[in-house]
């Protein structure tokens, strides 16, 4: 029977055992999400299922995409101030204090994604049962939006897992597979077929199963004693990730933690009170504002009409070196079929090798690790061009070499394949010169190291079919990356801005200002690298190429680089460069002069503001939101600051860097 509860939100079912079917499918989203009015729903079926309790209530949902993927974090920008949100926070705890305290057995049951908010309902839940599929996620992400979970999900995390589990947990924002969240206690049974899911959940009422216990080891983490010792380590390991005048939220947590953490009721208040605070601060407001920049470059990526039909499944990389060889690598890993080319096999070696390294690195299993490396194939002759869905060119920076490439796989390509180039400072449109239909050229330009830089450049040139763009999108969103949308131009947007961010580094290392120094400001302002040390990870000969290619009237500063380069110094490719590497690291000494890390920072990244600007009035991205994205994905700009134009808005310099 159906229960006689007006729901827009929520699906209410009871069926011949007296269970309780519980499905959300959120009106008008794609997605599950809490929002206010699917929390007052909730209430309201929790309020009925006490007056004519059932036998047991499983909570699912009805939507292909998953469980619940989080709060909805469009309402946290409605809220005025942190008292506000402290009784928004307060009234979630009521709600799930309630589905908590229901008399009957409660069951979660989890398909797709399980995060944030959504876990915590599961939480409250008695017991939880997750597919076993590459789709399920299962976490707390909060901690990217600069909070941590405040509907009663820190508290009840730390009491299932203990203190030092459910922590490390939450300050990863690591979303786990089933059955990593059931190795840790989060889930307590893992199905492998969907359909499974309801009988398991049906038995666990039948049979009343217990859920995971934290272990008497566990609740040590969060004696009085251990929080102490445990808190201060772990302020230590997040200090060498995140400073705290940048992302406070972690702090606060570990904070919260070591002074109430064995106390369940104080860490709901101090969810309450801190989370609040945290929500209406300047890092979490531009977290949330990256965060969905983030899912509009998500959305770009998305099929639509035109290339709806068209799924890339195979890969031709022509270019074996650095670049292409990890281009191929993570096209592979990420399970497309993949054909690396190179002139001889001596080139394609070592990119092999660098795969299998990636895949034993990303994978941590041997079968996995041999699958992976079963879909990239050497091949020299080229014999892929004909199969591929996607060809990417990857060669050296040379305008007639492209051209005769180009001229010569669009006879060999199948009509429908996109052809790409990664070039990173030549005009497509010169590049396409020499095709018989040079409409299908487009851009994607990928950042080094191309397993951490999530961006890709999808290049548009002024012949590039609008097609052929869109597939651009989708295949970037296919292998987990954020198709940026650029028209071509020297540099495109994410060179063109770091160019002069590092001959300002040049020109301070000319004024006697040290590496480190220029460095440790960089990363003061929230850069995640200091540029010195970017330009040793990028190539020396990289680097230098670009700038001679977009600050021809500023040479003097490229002469330090070539100097290097002269003397076969590269960089970390080479193992030396402006710094020696070590093991991956450079081996850099300490800062010389702090007091001006604050000015100097401001120094290196102005001409980097005023480039933005620029590269937006000249068209080169079509909006400041694309233009803020760009930067941030794809030269790590402070991320806290909500992007450079942003930052220039919010902190009113736009007279200061008027050029």
């Amino acid at each position: 029977m159906t229960e006689n509860i007006e729901l827009r939100h929520w699906q209410l079912k009871r069926d011949a055992e007296d269970i309780a079917w519980l499905a959300l499918d959120r009106e008008g989203e794609k997605l599950n999400s809490l929002n206010g009015e699917v929390l007052l729903e909730l209430d309201a079926v929790l309020a009925k299922l006490e007056e004519n309790l059932p036998r047991g209530l499983v909570i699912y949902s009805a939507k292909k995409s998953g469980f619940i993927a989080g709060a909805d974090i469009r309402e946290f920008d409605q809220q005025t101030d942190a008292e506000q949100a402290r009784l928004g926070i307060e009234q979630a705890h009521q709600l799930f204090a309630r589905l908590e305290a229901l008399p009957c057995y409660t069951v979660a049951s989890i398909h797709g994604f399980c995060l944030g908010g959504g876990l915590e309902l599961a939480l409250a839940c008695d017991y939880r049962v997750a597919l076993d599929s590459e789709s399920t996620r299962i976490g707390f992400p909060e901690i990217q939006l600069g909070i941590f979970p405040a509907f009663g999900g820190t508290a009840r995390s730390i009491r299932l897992l203990g203190g030092r589990k459910a922590l490390e947990l939450i300050l990863s924002a690591r979303s786990l597979r089933a059955r990593a969240a059931r190795s840790i206690g989060l889930v307590d049974k893992v199905v492998s077929e969907h359909g499974s899911l309801h009988w398991a959940a049906r038995k666990a009422i039948a049979k009343r199963r217990k859920g995971h216990c934290a272990s008497r080891m566990d609740k040590l983490t969060s004696s009085p004693g251990m929080r102490q010792i445990i808190a201060k380590a772990m302020v230590a390991e997040v200090r060498k990730r995140a400073r705290k005048d940048h992302y406070p939220a972690p702090y606060v947590l570990i904070d919260l933690w070591r002074k109430v953490g064995d106390n369940f009721n104080g860490m709901l208040k101090g969810e309450a009170e801190k989370a609040s605070e945290l929500l209406m601060g300047e890092a979490s407001r531009n977290l949330r504002r990256v965060f969905r920049l983030q899912e509009q470059l998500k959305e770009l990526g998305k099929p639509d009409g035109a290339t709806s039909q068209w799924q890339p499944r195979r890969v031709h990389v022509v270019g074996a070196g650095v670049m292409g060889g990890d281009i191929a690598a993570w096209c592979a890993l990420r399970g497309l079929e993949v054909t690396l080319q190179d002139r001889e096999m001596k080139y394609v070696e070592p990119a092999l090798k660098r795969a299998e390294a990636l895949f034993k690195k990303k994978l941590r299993s041997n079968a996995k690790v041999s699958a992976a490396m079963s879909r990239l194939m050497a091949d020299v002759s080229g014999q892929g061009v004909g199969r591929a869905d996607v060809i990417i060119e990857a060669i050296f920076e040379n305008l007639e070499a492209k051209q005769q490439l180009f001229a010569e796989l669009e006879k060999k390509a199948k009509p429908d394949a996109l052809l790409a180039s990664n070039t990173s400072a030549i005009p497509l449109e010169e590049i396409a010169s020499g095709m018989q239909q040079p409409q299908r050229l487009i851009g994607l330009h990928f950042f080094n190291p191309v397993a951490k830089m999530p961006l890709v450049e999808v290049v548009r040139g002024n012949q590039s079919d609008a097609t052929d763009i869109k597939k651009g999108y989708v295949f970037s969103n296919r292998i987990g990356k954020f198709p940026l949308p650029v028209n071509s131009a020297p540099g495109f947007l994410v060179n063109r801005v770091l160019a002069p961010y590092m001959l300002e580094a040049i020109n301070l290392l000319d004024e006697g200002h040290s590496m480190a120094t220029i460095d440790a400001a960089a990363e003061m302002f929230g850069m995640p690298m200091g540029p010195i040390e970017l330009v040793d990870t990028v190539g020396l000969d990289v680097a230098a190429s670009v700038a001679k290619k977009l600050a021809p009237d500023n040479l003097k500063a490229v002469e330090p680089l070539q100097a290097l380069i002269d003397a076969g110094k590269l960089g970390k490719k080479s193992g030396e460069g402006f710094y020696r590497w070590k093991k991956g690291h450079p081996q850099k000494e300490r800062a010389s002069d702090m007091v001006a890390l604050d000015i100097l920072g401001e120094r290196l990244v102005k001409p980097l503001l005023v480039e933005c600007r620029r590269c937006l009035e000249e068209g080169i991205v079509d909006s400041a939101e694309l233009l803020d994205a760009g930067v941030i994905f794809g030269t790590g700009f402070a991320p806290f600051r909500g992007g450079p134009l942003h930052y220039l808005e919010q902190s009113q310099l736009l007279p200061e860097v008027a050029p």
